[in-house]
């Protein structure tokens, strides 16, 4: 890895690029979690998990400037945010708490399937769009549905909580299920509701002392210019590059994971 003021350009780059992400197609904690577990390798076991909370930190400025990028949707869509809103904070707030209160060889332990899940999330994306298409048009959900996609969305949250890459593609889905009136307005909907996790886990990471802050700050700044400016520009954008570079990385990762773990190496 590079250092001093390269290795903190090369940390702002992939905060400003995860944040243009998250906006655009969600999963920019693939992005920021390797360059910061790289970053981060002199720790040692500690090094996922200092990586996931700095990384959760610099990127929790991002996620509110997209929804701020999505206001004129976000009002539209309250009464969804307002149902949401609860289990978001408190599966997030649970999620964080397993990541600092466990033993750190066990976050290190899943990391590669962590990462695997995320990029399988983004692998199957065309088919929850095409699912996301045909539901715009059905009947207002019952609420059985509704309970259920209360319950899923605390899964996620405790997931996102937890490491959190892929989790707008699963609000996307659940989302869906609920009759929202269009893609912008589920968009603004799964910002809104992903920073909330995120910043749950924020104040829970600070408090149990695992965020690298010189690096969290400096990529926090590039995450604010990302954010908004991908919400800015996910009107025009099509994703599906992105999503196939996403792809791509997060495979890539979880091979490299599972190699280091097969040889003994762990995962950091």
């Amino acid at each position: 890895m590079p250092e001093g003021a390269e290795l903190l350009f090369w940390l702002w780059l992939s905060a400003l690029a995860a944040g243009a992400v998250n906006s655009v197609a969600g999963g920019g904690t693939l992005l920021t979690f390797p360059a910061l577990l790289a970053a981060l390798s002199p720790l040692g076991p500690e090094a996922a998990v200092v990586a996931n909370a700095t990384s959760t930190v610099a990127l929790v400025p991002g996620s509110l400037a997209g929804a701020w990028g999505y206001r004129s949707e976000m009002h539209v869509a309250r009464r969804w945010i307002l149902l949401l809103l609860a289990p978001s904070l408190l599966g997030g707030a649970l999620g964080s708490l397993l990541v600092v209160y466990l033993k750190a060889s066990i976050f290190n332990s899943l990391v590669p399937w962590l990462i695997l899940i995320a990029a399988l999330l983004f692998l199957i994306q065309p088919t929850l769009a095409k699912l996301i298409g045909q539901e715009q048009h059905a009947d207002a959900p019952s609420g059985g549905t509704v309970t259920a996609v209360v319950l899923f969305q605390f899964l996620v949250a405790v997931y996102g909580g937890y490491f959190g890459a892929g989790i707008g593609i699963l609000m996307l889905s659940a989302l869906a299920l609920m009759g929202l009136p269009g893609v912008h307005q589920m968009n603004a909907v799964k910002t809104f509701l992903a920073f909330c996790i995120n910043g749950v886990s924020v104040v829970v990471f600070v408090v149990g002392q695992k965020v690298h802050w010189s690096y969290a700050l400096v990529m926090a700044v590039g995450a604010i210019l990302g954010g908004y400016l991908g919400a800015r520009v996910a009107r025009r954008v099509r994703p599906g590059i992105m999503r196939w570079v996403i792809i791509a990385i997060g495979l890539g990762l979880a091979v490299y994971f599972f190699y280091r773990q097969l040889r003994g190496g762990g995962s950091a």
